[in-house]
Protein backbone atom coordinates (compact mmCIF):
# COMPACT_ATOMS: atom_id res chain seq x y z
CA UNK A 1 0.00 0.00 0.00
CA UNK A 2 2.94 2.36 0.59
CA UNK A 3 5.80 3.38 -1.65
CA UNK A 4 8.25 1.55 0.64
CA UNK A 5 6.73 -1.71 -0.58
CA UNK A 6 7.99 -1.09 -4.12
CA UNK A 7 10.80 -3.53 -4.96
CA UNK A 8 14.26 -2.02 -5.40
CA UNK A 9 14.34 -3.17 -9.03
CA UNK A 10 11.84 -0.37 -9.84
CA UNK A 11 14.56 2.21 -9.15
CA UNK A 12 15.09 4.13 -12.38
CA UNK A 13 18.89 3.89 -12.05
CA UNK A 14 18.86 0.11 -12.37
CA UNK A 15 18.00 0.27 -16.07
CA UNK A 16 21.17 2.22 -16.81
CA UNK A 17 23.30 -0.48 -15.19
CA UNK A 18 22.54 -2.59 -18.28
CA UNK A 19 25.05 -1.76 -21.04
CA UNK A 20 22.57 -2.20 -23.87
CA UNK A 21 20.11 0.27 -22.32
CA UNK A 22 22.91 2.84 -21.83
CA UNK A 23 23.39 2.83 -25.61
CA UNK A 24 19.74 2.50 -26.55
CA UNK A 25 18.47 5.36 -24.40
CA UNK A 26 20.54 8.15 -26.03
CA UNK A 27 20.03 6.55 -29.45
CA UNK A 28 16.26 6.64 -28.96
CA UNK A 29 16.47 10.19 -27.62
CA UNK A 30 18.38 11.43 -30.70
CA UNK A 31 15.91 9.68 -33.00
CA UNK A 32 12.93 11.19 -31.17
CA UNK A 33 14.41 14.67 -31.40
CA UNK A 34 15.01 14.21 -35.12
CA UNK A 35 11.50 12.82 -35.68
CA UNK A 36 9.88 15.80 -33.99
CA UNK A 37 12.05 18.40 -35.70
CA UNK A 38 11.47 16.77 -39.08
CA UNK A 39 7.71 16.69 -38.65
CA UNK A 40 7.59 20.37 -37.71
CA UNK A 41 9.99 21.44 -40.47
CA UNK A 42 8.35 19.57 -43.32
CA UNK A 43 4.79 20.23 -42.13
CA UNK A 44 5.42 23.97 -42.06
CA UNK A 45 7.27 23.83 -45.39
CA UNK A 46 4.42 22.02 -47.17
CA UNK A 47 1.77 24.36 -45.79
CA UNK A 48 3.81 27.45 -46.69
CA UNK A 49 4.88 26.23 -50.14
CA UNK A 50 1.54 24.77 -51.22
CA UNK A 51 -1.02 26.68 -49.15
CA UNK A 52 -3.11 23.51 -49.05
CA UNK A 53 -4.38 21.98 -45.82
CA UNK A 54 -5.23 18.82 -47.77
CA UNK A 55 -1.58 18.41 -48.81
CA UNK A 56 -0.59 19.00 -45.20
CA UNK A 57 -2.81 16.19 -43.92
CA UNK A 58 -1.55 13.90 -46.69
CA UNK A 59 1.98 14.52 -45.41
CA UNK A 60 0.88 13.82 -41.85
CA UNK A 61 -0.79 10.61 -42.97
CA UNK A 62 2.32 9.36 -44.77
CA UNK A 63 4.25 9.39 -41.48
CA UNK A 64 2.15 6.42 -40.37
CA UNK A 65 1.98 4.50 -43.62
CA UNK A 66 4.03 1.65 -42.19
CA UNK A 67 1.63 0.98 -39.33
CA UNK A 68 -0.10 -1.51 -41.64
CA UNK A 69 3.07 -3.62 -41.90
CA UNK A 70 4.25 -3.29 -38.29
CA UNK A 71 3.25 -6.90 -37.47
CA UNK A 72 5.47 -8.01 -40.35
CA UNK A 73 8.33 -5.96 -38.90
CA UNK A 74 7.80 -7.67 -35.56
CA UNK A 75 8.13 -11.11 -37.15
CA UNK A 76 11.18 -10.07 -39.21
CA UNK A 77 12.87 -8.57 -36.14
CA UNK A 78 12.38 -11.79 -34.20
CA UNK A 79 14.00 -13.72 -37.03
CA UNK A 80 17.02 -11.56 -37.94
CA UNK A 81 17.53 -9.66 -34.67
CA UNK A 82 16.18 -6.35 -33.33
CA UNK A 83 19.59 -4.71 -33.16
CA UNK A 84 20.24 -5.23 -36.86
CA UNK A 85 16.83 -3.90 -37.81
CA UNK A 86 17.19 -0.92 -35.46
CA UNK A 87 20.46 0.40 -36.83
CA UNK A 88 19.46 -0.41 -40.41
CA UNK A 89 16.30 1.67 -40.18
CA UNK A 90 18.13 4.54 -38.51
CA UNK A 91 20.74 4.49 -41.26
CA UNK A 92 17.81 4.83 -43.68
CA UNK A 93 16.47 7.85 -41.77
CA UNK A 94 19.88 9.50 -42.00
CA UNK A 95 20.17 8.79 -45.71
CA UNK A 96 16.80 10.32 -46.60
CA UNK A 97 17.35 13.31 -44.30
CA UNK A 98 20.65 13.95 -46.10
CA UNK A 99 18.82 13.75 -49.44
CA UNK A 100 16.31 16.40 -48.31
CA UNK A 101 19.25 18.47 -47.07
CA UNK A 102 20.82 18.35 -50.55
CA UNK A 103 17.53 19.20 -52.26
CA UNK A 104 17.10 22.18 -49.95
CA UNK A 105 20.68 23.35 -50.49
CA UNK A 106 20.32 23.26 -54.27
CA UNK A 107 16.82 24.84 -54.06
CA UNK A 108 15.27 21.76 -55.66
CA UNK A 109 12.92 20.90 -52.81
CA UNK A 110 9.20 20.78 -53.67
CA UNK A 111 6.11 19.64 -51.73
CA UNK A 112 5.67 16.74 -54.16
CA UNK A 113 9.22 15.50 -53.55
CA UNK A 114 8.75 15.81 -49.81
CA UNK A 115 5.60 13.69 -50.03
CA UNK A 116 7.38 11.06 -52.14
CA UNK A 117 10.30 10.74 -49.73
CA UNK A 118 7.96 10.78 -46.73
CA UNK A 119 6.01 7.87 -48.20
CA UNK A 120 9.19 5.77 -48.31
CA UNK A 121 10.34 6.62 -44.79
CA UNK A 122 6.76 6.30 -43.54
CA UNK A 123 6.80 2.56 -44.28
CA UNK A 124 9.41 1.94 -41.55
CA UNK A 125 9.05 4.85 -39.12
CA UNK A 126 5.98 3.59 -37.19
CA UNK A 127 7.83 0.38 -36.30
CA UNK A 128 10.62 2.27 -34.53
CA UNK A 129 8.72 2.43 -31.23
CA UNK A 130 7.86 -1.24 -31.49
CA UNK A 131 11.53 -2.13 -31.89
CA UNK A 132 12.53 0.08 -28.95
CA UNK A 133 10.06 -1.58 -26.58
CA UNK A 134 10.92 -5.07 -27.79
CA UNK A 135 14.64 -4.47 -27.26
CA UNK A 136 14.00 -3.23 -23.72
CA UNK A 137 11.98 -6.37 -23.02
CA UNK A 138 14.75 -8.58 -24.41
CA UNK A 139 17.78 -6.91 -22.82
CA UNK A 140 16.56 -5.97 -19.33
CA UNK A 141 15.47 -8.27 -16.49
CA UNK A 142 11.72 -8.86 -16.38
CA UNK A 143 11.43 -7.14 -13.00
CA UNK A 144 12.81 -3.91 -14.52
CA UNK A 145 10.64 -3.95 -17.65
CA UNK A 146 7.87 -1.58 -16.61
CA UNK A 147 10.29 0.83 -14.98
CA UNK A 148 12.44 0.94 -18.12
CA UNK A 149 9.39 1.46 -20.34
CA UNK A 150 8.37 4.35 -18.12
CA UNK A 151 11.82 5.92 -18.43
CA UNK A 152 11.67 5.45 -22.18
CA UNK A 153 8.30 7.18 -22.40
CA UNK A 154 9.41 10.11 -20.27
CA UNK A 155 12.44 10.73 -22.46
CA UNK A 156 10.25 10.46 -25.55
CA UNK A 157 7.88 13.11 -24.22
CA UNK A 158 10.79 15.39 -23.27
CA UNK A 159 12.28 14.88 -26.72
CA UNK A 160 8.99 16.02 -28.25
CA UNK A 161 9.30 19.25 -26.30
CA UNK A 162 12.92 19.83 -27.33
CA UNK A 163 12.32 18.68 -30.90
CA UNK A 164 9.31 20.92 -31.42
CA UNK A 165 11.03 24.01 -30.02
CA UNK A 166 14.36 23.35 -31.73
CA UNK A 167 12.76 22.48 -35.05
CA UNK A 168 10.82 25.71 -35.17
CA UNK A 169 13.57 27.89 -33.74
CA UNK A 170 16.39 26.66 -35.98
CA UNK A 171 14.47 27.06 -39.22
CA UNK A 172 13.39 30.56 -38.19
CA UNK A 173 16.95 31.59 -37.38
CA UNK A 174 19.11 29.60 -39.80
CA UNK A 175 16.81 28.45 -42.58
CA UNK A 176 15.67 25.07 -43.88
CA UNK A 177 19.07 23.79 -45.00
CA UNK A 178 20.84 24.42 -41.70
CA UNK A 179 17.92 22.99 -39.74
CA UNK A 180 18.02 19.82 -41.79
CA UNK A 181 21.76 19.53 -41.22
CA UNK A 182 20.97 19.24 -37.50
CA UNK A 183 18.31 16.59 -38.20
CA UNK A 184 20.75 14.58 -40.31
CA UNK A 185 23.45 14.73 -37.63
CA UNK A 186 20.98 13.46 -35.03
CA UNK A 187 20.10 10.46 -37.18
CA UNK A 188 23.78 9.71 -37.75
CA UNK A 189 24.43 9.87 -34.00
CA UNK A 190 21.49 7.56 -33.37
CA UNK A 191 22.85 5.09 -35.93
CA UNK A 192 26.25 4.81 -34.24
CA UNK A 193 24.76 4.54 -30.76
CA UNK A 194 22.35 1.82 -31.94
CA UNK A 195 25.34 -0.26 -32.98
CA UNK A 196 26.18 -0.64 -29.27
CA UNK A 197 22.84 -2.25 -28.40
CA UNK A 198 22.96 -5.97 -27.56
CA UNK A 199 21.62 -8.36 -30.16
CA UNK A 200 19.52 -10.93 -28.33
CA UNK A 201 18.46 -14.03 -30.23
CA UNK A 202 14.78 -14.99 -29.98
CA UNK A 203 13.91 -17.70 -27.54
CA UNK A 204 13.40 -21.13 -29.03
CA UNK A 205 9.75 -21.25 -27.97
CA UNK A 206 8.75 -17.88 -29.44
CA UNK A 207 7.56 -19.59 -32.61
CA UNK A 208 5.67 -22.82 -32.22
CA UNK A 209 6.19 -25.79 -34.46
CA UNK A 210 2.75 -25.25 -35.95
CA UNK A 211 3.65 -21.66 -36.83
CA UNK A 212 6.93 -22.21 -38.63
CA UNK A 213 6.51 -19.53 -41.31
CA UNK A 214 6.15 -15.75 -40.98
CA UNK A 215 2.64 -15.95 -42.43
CA UNK A 216 1.63 -18.51 -39.81
CA UNK A 217 3.13 -16.28 -37.11
CA UNK A 218 0.95 -13.40 -38.27
CA UNK A 219 -2.15 -15.58 -38.37
CA UNK A 220 -1.54 -16.79 -34.83
CA UNK A 221 -1.20 -13.21 -33.59
CA UNK A 222 -4.48 -12.10 -35.19
CA UNK A 223 -6.28 -15.16 -33.80
CA UNK A 224 -4.83 -14.57 -30.34
CA UNK A 225 -5.99 -10.94 -30.19
CA UNK A 226 -9.39 -11.69 -31.72
CA UNK A 227 -10.27 -14.12 -28.94
CA UNK A 228 -9.16 -11.82 -26.09
CA UNK A 229 -11.82 -9.17 -25.27
CA UNK A 230 -9.35 -7.11 -23.23
CA UNK A 231 -6.94 -6.90 -26.18
CA UNK A 232 -9.73 -6.20 -28.66
CA UNK A 233 -11.09 -3.39 -26.47
CA UNK A 234 -7.67 -1.82 -25.96
CA UNK A 235 -6.88 -2.07 -29.69
CA UNK A 236 -10.24 -0.48 -30.57
CA UNK A 237 -9.67 2.43 -28.17
CA UNK A 238 -6.14 2.95 -29.51
CA UNK A 239 -7.53 3.13 -33.05
CA UNK A 240 -10.29 5.50 -31.95
CA UNK A 241 -8.07 8.10 -30.26
CA UNK A 242 -5.61 7.97 -33.15
CA UNK A 243 -8.43 8.65 -35.62
CA UNK A 244 -10.45 11.26 -33.73
CA UNK A 245 -8.18 12.87 -31.08
CA UNK A 246 -4.57 12.93 -32.28
CA UNK A 247 -5.21 14.87 -35.54
CA UNK A 248 -5.94 18.07 -33.60
CA UNK A 249 -2.69 17.97 -31.62
CA UNK A 250 -0.46 16.71 -34.42
CA UNK A 251 -1.26 16.85 -38.14
CA UNK A 252 -3.61 19.86 -38.03
CA UNK A 253 -1.49 21.89 -35.61
CA UNK A 254 0.36 23.86 -38.34
CA UNK A 255 -3.04 24.87 -39.77
CA UNK A 256 -4.26 26.00 -36.33
CA UNK A 257 -1.06 27.94 -35.66
CA UNK A 258 -1.19 29.78 -38.97
CA UNK A 259 -4.94 30.31 -39.48
CA UNK A 260 -6.43 30.39 -35.97
CA UNK A 261 -3.68 31.85 -33.78
CA UNK A 262 -1.92 33.76 -36.62
CA UNK A 263 1.51 32.80 -35.33
CA UNK A 264 4.78 31.70 -36.94
CA UNK A 265 7.05 28.65 -36.67
CA UNK A 266 8.07 29.58 -33.13
CA UNK A 267 4.45 29.73 -31.98
CA UNK A 268 3.84 26.39 -33.64
CA UNK A 269 6.76 24.96 -31.70
CA UNK A 270 5.35 26.25 -28.41
CA UNK A 271 1.97 24.67 -29.18
CA UNK A 272 3.56 21.29 -29.90
CA UNK A 273 5.78 21.58 -26.84
CA UNK A 274 2.76 22.32 -24.62
CA UNK A 275 1.09 19.06 -25.62
CA UNK A 276 4.33 17.15 -25.04
CA UNK A 277 4.89 18.83 -21.66
CA UNK A 278 1.46 17.68 -20.52
CA UNK A 279 2.36 14.12 -21.52
CA UNK A 280 5.65 14.36 -19.65
CA UNK A 281 3.93 15.58 -16.48
CA UNK A 282 1.46 12.69 -16.64
CA UNK A 283 4.27 10.18 -17.20
CA UNK A 284 6.11 11.55 -14.17
CA UNK A 285 2.91 11.30 -12.13
CA UNK A 286 2.29 7.69 -13.14
CA UNK A 287 5.91 6.64 -12.58
CA UNK A 288 5.86 8.00 -9.02
CA UNK A 289 3.63 5.07 -7.95
CA UNK A 290 1.74 7.46 -5.67
CA UNK A 291 -1.59 7.12 -7.47
CA UNK A 292 -3.48 3.83 -7.33
CA UNK A 293 -5.51 3.96 -10.53
CA UNK A 294 -7.42 1.16 -12.23
CA UNK A 295 -5.68 0.90 -15.58
CA UNK A 296 -8.57 0.18 -17.93
CA UNK A 297 -11.02 2.56 -16.27
CA UNK A 298 -8.36 5.26 -16.30
CA UNK A 299 -7.71 4.90 -20.04
CA UNK A 300 -11.45 5.16 -20.83
CA UNK A 301 -12.02 8.20 -18.62
CA UNK A 302 -8.89 9.91 -19.92
CA UNK A 303 -9.92 9.27 -23.53
CA UNK A 304 -13.27 10.95 -22.86
CA UNK A 305 -11.55 13.95 -21.27
CA UNK A 306 -9.22 14.14 -24.27
CA UNK A 307 -12.12 14.39 -26.74
CA UNK A 308 -13.76 17.09 -24.59
CA UNK A 309 -10.54 19.13 -24.48
CA UNK A 310 -10.18 18.93 -28.26
CA UNK A 311 -13.59 20.59 -28.52
CA UNK A 312 -12.60 23.33 -26.06
CA UNK A 313 -9.38 23.86 -28.01
CA UNK A 314 -11.38 24.45 -31.20
CA UNK A 315 -13.13 27.43 -29.59
CA UNK A 316 -9.88 28.95 -28.29
CA UNK A 317 -8.57 31.91 -30.28
CA UNK A 318 -5.63 33.06 -28.13
CA UNK A 319 -2.21 31.43 -28.35
CA UNK A 320 -1.60 31.18 -24.60
CA UNK A 321 -5.06 29.78 -23.99
CA UNK A 322 -4.44 27.21 -26.71
CA UNK A 323 -1.12 26.26 -25.10
CA UNK A 324 -2.85 25.68 -21.76
CA UNK A 325 -5.60 23.52 -23.31
CA UNK A 326 -2.97 21.50 -25.18
CA UNK A 327 -1.06 21.06 -21.91
CA UNK A 328 -4.18 19.51 -20.36
CA UNK A 329 -4.83 17.45 -23.49
CA UNK A 330 -1.28 16.10 -23.40
CA UNK A 331 -1.73 15.17 -19.75
CA UNK A 332 -4.89 13.13 -20.32
CA UNK A 333 -3.38 11.68 -23.51
CA UNK A 334 -0.60 10.11 -21.46
CA UNK A 335 -3.14 9.00 -18.82
CA UNK A 336 -4.90 7.19 -21.66
CA UNK A 337 -2.00 5.68 -23.63
CA UNK A 338 0.25 4.54 -20.77
CA UNK A 339 -2.48 2.50 -18.99
CA UNK A 340 -3.54 1.18 -22.40
CA UNK A 341 -0.06 -0.25 -22.93
CA UNK A 342 -0.12 -1.73 -19.42
CA UNK A 343 -3.50 -3.35 -20.11
CA UNK A 344 -2.21 -5.01 -23.28
CA UNK A 345 0.97 -6.25 -21.60
CA UNK A 346 -0.95 -7.74 -18.67
CA UNK A 347 -3.43 -9.54 -20.91
CA UNK A 348 -0.77 -11.02 -23.24
CA UNK A 349 1.30 -14.13 -22.64
CA UNK A 350 5.07 -13.45 -22.87
CA UNK A 351 5.48 -15.64 -25.96
CA UNK A 352 3.06 -13.37 -27.85
CA UNK A 353 4.41 -9.99 -26.70
CA UNK A 354 6.34 -9.26 -29.89
CA UNK A 355 3.58 -10.13 -32.31
CA UNK A 356 0.84 -8.43 -30.30
CA UNK A 357 3.08 -5.36 -29.96
CA UNK A 358 3.37 -5.25 -33.73
CA UNK A 359 -0.40 -5.50 -34.08
CA UNK A 360 -0.84 -2.66 -31.59
CA UNK A 361 1.07 -0.40 -33.98
CA UNK A 362 -1.60 -0.99 -36.63
CA UNK A 363 -3.96 1.13 -34.53
CA UNK A 364 -1.84 4.12 -35.53
CA UNK A 365 -3.50 3.85 -38.95
CA UNK A 366 -6.46 5.58 -37.39
CA UNK A 367 -4.43 8.81 -37.44
CA UNK A 368 -3.93 9.07 -41.22
CA UNK A 369 -7.58 8.09 -41.73
CA UNK A 370 -8.66 10.84 -39.36
CA UNK A 371 -6.28 13.33 -40.94
CA UNK A 372 -7.34 12.56 -44.50
CA UNK A 373 -11.00 12.97 -43.55
CA UNK A 374 -10.37 16.18 -41.59
CA UNK A 375 -8.71 18.05 -44.46
CA UNK A 376 -11.78 18.25 -46.74
CA UNK A 377 -14.04 18.80 -43.71
CA UNK A 378 -12.00 21.79 -42.49
CA UNK A 379 -12.04 23.31 -45.97
CA UNK A 380 -15.80 22.78 -46.42
CA UNK A 381 -17.44 23.27 -43.00
CA UNK A 382 -14.64 24.89 -40.98
CA UNK A 383 -12.30 23.88 -38.20
CA UNK A 384 -14.75 24.31 -35.29
CA UNK A 385 -17.47 22.15 -36.83
CA UNK A 386 -14.91 19.49 -37.74
CA UNK A 387 -13.64 19.39 -34.14
CA UNK A 388 -17.22 19.19 -32.88
CA UNK A 389 -18.05 16.20 -35.08
CA UNK A 390 -14.83 14.38 -34.15
CA UNK A 391 -15.24 15.03 -30.42
CA UNK A 392 -18.91 14.04 -30.25
CA UNK A 393 -18.23 10.85 -32.22
CA UNK A 394 -15.24 10.04 -30.01
CA UNK A 395 -17.22 10.48 -26.79
CA UNK A 396 -20.10 8.34 -28.07
CA UNK A 397 -17.88 5.51 -29.28
CA UNK A 398 -15.80 5.51 -26.07
CA UNK A 399 -18.99 5.12 -24.03
CA UNK A 400 -20.10 2.36 -26.39
CA UNK A 401 -16.83 0.49 -25.92
CA UNK A 402 -17.10 0.75 -22.14
CA UNK A 403 -20.57 -0.82 -22.34
CA UNK A 404 -19.76 -3.48 -24.95
CA UNK A 405 -16.61 -4.70 -23.18
CA UNK A 406 -17.91 -3.86 -19.70
CA UNK A 407 -16.75 -7.07 -18.01
CA UNK A 408 -13.28 -6.89 -19.61
CA UNK A 409 -12.56 -3.14 -19.42
CA UNK A 410 -14.79 -1.60 -16.73
CA UNK A 411 -15.30 -4.32 -14.12
CA UNK A 412 -13.03 -3.46 -11.20
CA UNK A 413 -12.18 -7.16 -10.75
CA UNK A 414 -10.88 -7.52 -14.31
CA UNK A 415 -7.14 -8.12 -14.81
CA UNK A 416 -7.23 -4.95 -16.92
CA UNK A 417 -8.08 -2.90 -13.83
CA UNK A 418 -5.20 -3.83 -11.58
CA UNK A 419 -3.83 -0.71 -9.90
CA UNK A 420 -1.06 1.05 -11.80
Amino acid sequence: MTNTSQPPTLNWRDSFRVKSFRYQWPADLATSWAFEMETILLGWYILSASGSVSMLVVYGSLQYLGSLVSPVFGVVCDRIGYRRMLWSTRATYALFAFLILLLSYFEALTPERVLFLSAIVGTIRPSDQMMRNALIAKTLPAAQLMGALGISRMTSESARIAGALAGAGIVALLGMTSAYAVVTLMYVLSFFLSRGVDDVKPAADVFSAAAATPLDDLKSAFTYVWHKPILMGAMALAFLVNMLAFPFSMGLLPYVAKNIFFTNQTGLGFLGASFALGGLLASLTLSSHKLKLRASQTMLIAASAWFALDLVFAFTSHLYGGMFILLLAGFVQSLCMTPLAAVMLRATEPAFHGRVMGMRMMAIWGLPIGLLASGPLVESIGYVWTAGIYSALGLALTAGMALYWRSALWDQNSVANKAL
